[in-house]
């Protein structure tokens, strides 16, 4: 049969750790640092809360850009927590995860042959995203040297005159790189000169260890380009809840809402009554799950400075990227052989784009036992390569 898929589709990169991880699904006793999911249960006031609301038949719609309440709670967040200023009416939408915001935002602006910036080594999802929307991808090259915060220069000699929108992702995945606002004010003047509009993507905002989140939002100059993104997902451990959110100028927000009431009409209701609680009453779990996060960096950092694995700290997220450019072999082999030798599952670095290569991401949001056992296995594979190479 021949369906005649979307030519699109023909341009999508294809997922090297799902591939990784379905060789790992066949395999036994394996250990994963794969996935960036925090091991916290949700808090039991959100549970509670959502539960009450099951249990009381609360599982109509919702407007399409959520509930009046939840919006005004996610402006009130913002606002105590980073000092950010969002009307809750018209410049906050809800959305299924911080994924659907993503889509949401390259369906409403790009038009064919738009550019799209996206610093790499970067999340796997912007690319597919932005390609789906029918954008050319235009990689920003992140360095190590520079902490993989993004620099001027490199931003400069990414543009052209069919670029339209940046993606900013930090603190970062898959690096932990931050940025403050002495890091962004040199991008200024380039997002301004080239008209372009930035998506910020603040999911991990929480997760800053060293200095406080900063967001680009909070430039008076460029505000009204910046479209921030976040989530429940990383704060309070909501990943499976799928609850995010956008906020942006009014015309933005109007066009995405209605272009969202087409796709899903809303955010699922139960959800959104959790997200209420989170945002109002649980500000006191996110140091708790931060003194955590950091622990297990500052523990795996000292793992793989004994297994002799360079690696620049990151400062915020829950990710570290590891130097493996030592062994000669590309980031996917050297999982790929981590796994069938170790049972050890990592990311290589190839899947956040090509300058990810020669790196591997392994995510500390687990616990630290399984973090012990994946540097005991990391180890004795690294080893093994040395006696070998």
């Amino acid at each position: 049969m021949n369906y005649r898929f979307s030519d699109t589709l023909k341009n999508l990169p294809g997922s090297v750790l799902s591939r990784l991880i379905s060789l790992a699904d066949s395999l036994e006793d394996v250990v994963s640092l794969g996935v960036g999911e925090p091991d916290f249960d949700t808090p039991w006031p959100i549970r509670a809360e959502s539960i009450y609301h099951l249990e009381n038949g609360d599982t109509f719609y919702s407007p399409t850009r959520g509930f009046l309440e939840l919006r005004q709670q996610i402006a009130n967040y913002l606002n105590r927590r980073f000092g950010l200023s969002y009307d809750p009416e018209t410049e906050v939408m809800c959305t299924v995860g911080g994924s659907q915001g993503i889509d949401l935002v390259f369906r409403c602006l790009i038009n064919p042959g738009d550019e799209v910036l996206i610093p790499q080594p970067g999340y796997m999802a912007y690319e597919p995203c932005a390609v789906l929307s029918g954008a050319k991808v235009v990689p920003v090259l992140l360095k190590e040297e520079n902490g993989f915060k993004l620099k001027a220069e490199e931003l400069k000699k990414a543009i052209t005159d069919k670029s339209k929108i940046l993606v900013l992702n930090f603190p970062g995945n898959p690096t932990g790189g931050v940025m403050t606002k002495e890091d962004y004010l040199p991008l200024v003047d380039l997002i301004i000169k080239h008209d372009l509009l930035v998506v910020s993507d603040e999911i991990y905002g929480e997760l800053s260890y060293n200095v406080p989140h900063y967001s680009i939002a909070l430039i008076p100059e460029i505000r009204d380009r910046v479209i921030l993104l976040s989530g429940f997902s990383k704060t309070f451990s909501m990943t499976g809840w799928r609850l995010g959110y956008l906020c942006a100028a009014k015309e933005l927000i109007d066009n995405f809402a209605m272009v969202s009431g087409n796709m899903i009409i809303c955010t699922p209701t139960i959800t959104q009554y959790g997200g209420i609680v989170a945002m109002r009453d649980c500000d006191k779990e996110i140091p708790r799950m931060k003194a955590s996060f950091l622990k297990r960096r500052d523990l795996i950092l000292s793992g793989l400075e004994q297994i002799g694995l360079p690696c620049c700290k990151p400062e915020g997220a829950f990710y570290v990227f590891p130097n493996i450019k030592q062994f000669g072999l590309s980031s996917a082999d050297f999982c790929a052989q981590l796994i069938q030798r170790e049972r050890l599952v990592l990311c290589p670095g190839s899947a956040f784009g090509a300058a990810g290569e020669g790196y591997v991401r392994c995510s500390y949001s687990y616990s630290k036992p399984e973090i012990q056992e994946a540097l005991k296995r990391l180890g004795r594979f690294v080893s093994w390569l040395r006696e070998n190479k």
